[in-house]
């Protein structure tokens, strides 16, 4: 469960999000402190948040998905919460326009 999150709810972190951190730190977009695999898991140990594989269901899953969004990191994310029937926590307007429910 996630700092300051609902006790009923466990919160995660997909290995989409880590992949994700490690492609922008290689292109120095990101430039965390730590290398991207202590930064990764130091953060989600410290805010106890679940780890999420990405498994080939998910990555199947891709070419059911409407081209609303052309991001594979988010379009991988939202198959994750579809097939696991999660809510995915994001400011993304498009990805709200997948059947996989955000908070707001």
């Amino acid at each position: 469960m996630g700092a300051g999150a609902d006790p009923g709810n466990a919160v995660y972190l997909s290995a989409v999000s880590a992949w994700g951190i490690a492609i922008k730190h290689r292109l120095v977009r990101l430039p965390p402190p730590l290398s991207p695999r202590q930064y990764v898991s130091s953060r989600r140990e410290w805010l106890g948040l679940e780890p999420l594989p990405f498994d080939e269901s998910a990555a199947a899953l891709d070419t059911r998905l409407s081209p609303l969004h052309a991001d594979p990191f988010d379009r991988g994310l939202v198959s994750q919460a579809i097939l696991n029937g999660m809510t995915i926590v994001t400011p993304d307007e498009a990805i709200a326009c997948y059947p996989a429910p955000i908070p707001w």
